[in-house]
């Protein structure tokens, strides 16, 4: 992911909302949202590495990763960072444990941010500063700096995450926001004014690289709903909901309800 909104209530029906845009060029090879093999795991793949960049399972484990962006700090012969989410959520550790046998490993990854829940706890790391985050109930986000930092479109989310409520189609809607922000406001992460505009809205679109998926995770105690909305170079591809039951033993495909919207061959911003 590129941008990460998140509302944490602990002791509250519904624990965790999740909503984020994966930025990418579009020919990297990637299939959509879809129970992986086994029907633990419910996420996109990045076919290239054969990571992710969100999940979650059926024991309500979650996961999501953004990059760090500085050119300078990028180690193309490190391992791939999506596999890291692939890590947790194949596991049973909790969020700290994960993280403390991480924390050694961390630098040889290109810089990332990883916010990971266990089902009770949720914690964020920064790789590039070794540090854990623990979050205050309420609103967070993070872009591809540090958790909170307010960067215009950080601060953006959090705003429109505050006033959309839980409806996860009003939800998908701020992620398509464009707007870009004057040069005064962007962050300096070493990459040229150009990109630092291009990178600067929640919704990027280029000829060749933009927003890939938005994508809305609703968990409870008893249940979890994701909604995708993936896009092409064209405009918009398909949109899939999943609703499915938490249930710590279930590892089949028992509980799941998969409906599936094509949109493949609309074509234009949406």
């Amino acid at each position: 992911m590129c941008v990460v909104g998140f509302q944490w209530l602990p002791g509250s029906q519904e624990p965790l909302l999740v909503l984020g845009n994966r930025d990418e060029y579009y020919e990297r090879p990637t299939t959509p949202l879809a129970w992986w093999e086994g029907g633990r795991i419910l996420a996109g793949r990045d076919l290239q590495a054969g990571g992710t960049w969100l999940g979650v399972t059926r024991t309500g484990r979650v996961a999501v990763l953004t990059n760090f962006r500085d050119p300078t700090l990028t180690r193309p012969e490190g391992p791939s960072r999506g596999q890291l989410p692939v890590r947790f959520l194949e596991g049973d550790a909790s969020a700290s444990a994960f993280l403390e046998g991480l924390r050694p490993e961390a630098a040889s990854y290109s810089p990332f941010n990883l916010l990971l829940y266990d089902g009770a706890d949720l914690l964020g790391y920064e790789s590039r500063g070794d540090r854990v985050v623990h979050f205050e109930p309420g609103i967070h986000a993070v872009s591809n700096g540090a958790f909170d930092e307010p960067w215009p479109k950080v601060e953006r989310l959090k705003e429109q995450l505050a006033q959309a409520g839980k409806d996860l189609g009003a939800l998908l809607e701020v992620l398509q926001d464009d707007r870009p922000f004057p040069d005064a406001c962007l962050p300096h992460t070493g990459v040229s004014l150009d990109w630092e505009r291009v990178l600067s809205p929640l919704f990027i679109r280029t000829p060749t690289y933009g927003t890939r998926a938005a994508t809305v995770l609703r968990l409870g105690h008893s249940k979890g709903v994701v909604l995708e909305r993936t896009f092409t170079a064209e405009g918009l591809g398909s949109e899939r909901r999943f609703e499915f039951a938490l249930t710590p033993e279930s590892q089949g495909n028992t509980g799941n309800t998969d409906k599936i919207v094509s949109n493949s061959g609309v074509a234009g911003h949406v």
